[in-house]
């Protein structure tokens, strides 16, 4: 088995339904085999579901068990030498399954690889960052990334200079449609669960350049991304504060032993605030 895609769902069945279809309008020439998690969707019926995608390994949570732990569970039960995370509200473009499966093989030092996300409308999404390291995150809070976007020092996290249109290497390409190496996982483990929703590729990503390994953003392999699907049901606040309280938690995590008490302390009490302004 080459490649094995991996979708989590929570109340999002027909724009899943949507995903799997363009799956088999486009299927990548390799090996693969595709695993659903659904997280307690209220729209979903299992039935009907096994009857109309038969071919599809399909893991049915009692409960929300959260992104990272439903993509573990996922991981678990698959083979594939690569994995594609997959959004539900994503549909692949021709060629893109093939064109990410093609660049791991090309990019042996690669643990995962992001594709060029765009909008229904054709639009490109935003979606490659820097890891929040402490003066990216503070530009980000003073505002200085939106006062000078083309700036690469003080748009840094967000990445804002960045044209979408050229293969590179980067530090965290967007989860919605990420190709990510088994022997990678084997070696530095799978998704850490005390990230629920936020920030689990992140960390993942992080650990994998702490490692040794490159992360890449190919623009050549077009998949579209309607956005926020899942997320935006849970209320724009309520997101805005996991983000922020995952953030933290990415902090304590990586930098906390590396950083001075006050610098810490006052890098978590931004994060905090920023979430406090944007309620």
């Amino acid at each position: 088995m080459r490649l094995s895609i991996v979708i989590v769902n929570w109340n999002t069945t027909l724009l899943l339904v949507e995903c799997l279809e363009s799956i088999r309008a486009h299927p990548p020439r390799a090996a693969n085999e595709i695993v659903v998690v659904d997280n307690a969707s209220g729209d979903f019926n299992e039935k009907v579901f096994r009857e109309r995608f038969a071919d599809v390994k399909l893991i049915v949570n009692p409960a929300n068990v959260g992104y990272a732990r439903a993509n573990n569970q996922a991981i678990d039960v698959s083979s594939g030498e690569y994995i594609l995370l997959l959004n539900p509200d994503t549909q692949v473009a021709e060629g893109a399954l093939d064109t990410l499966v093609d660049f791991m093989d090309d990019h042996p030092n690669a643990a995962a690889c992001g594709a060029k996300l765009v909008r229904p409308d054709g639009t490109v999404e935003r979606s490659v960052r820097s890891f929040p390291y402490p003066a990216a995150i503070a530009f980000e809070f003073l505002g200085l990334s939106r006062l000078f976007p083309h700036n690469r020092v003080l748009g840094r996290y967000r990445m804002t200079w960045f044209g979408y249109d050229q293969e590179i290497e980067v530090d965290q390409p967007m989860g919605s449609c990420l190709i990510i190496r088994r022997a990678v996982i084997d070696e530095i483990g799978a998704f850490d669960e005390q990230f629920p929703i936020f920030f689990n590729e992140v960390d993942w990503l992080y650990r994998a350049k702490q490692a040794g390994y490159r992360v890449y953003f190919t623009p050549k392999a077009v998949v579209v991304h309607h956005g926020a699907a899942a997320t935006s049901q849970a209320g724009r606040r309520r997101m805005i504060r996991e983000s922020h309280d995952s953030l933290a938690r990415f902090y304590a995590k990586h930098f906390r032993s590396r950083m001075c008490g006050p610098v810490y302390y006052l890098i978590v009490a931004c994060i905090h605030m920023g979430t406090l302004l944007r309620r």
